[in-house]
């Protein structure tokens, strides 16, 4: 009821990347991720498992150099 009224207040939850990020409301724990974009969209099984692997490959790039 809160988030109809005033809207959601979204807090960083996890850093993916320096780029995408994942936002969970303080409210009502909705939670959102940055698309290709960078507008917010609802974060989906799918786009879980799109930032499990983009922290991955962004993880494996940061160890080599």
């Amino acid at each position: 009821m809160y988030c109809k009224i005033l809207g959601h207040d979204y807090k960083v939850s996890r850093n993916v990347t320096s780029h995408v990020k994942e936002y969970t409301c303080s409210h009502c724990k909705k939670e959102m991720t940055t698309n290709s974009k960078g507008g917010l969209t609802v974060l989906t099984p799918k786009f879980k498992e799109i930032n499990n692997v983009l922290e991955q490959i962004h993880n494996k790039r940061k160890l080599r150099l």
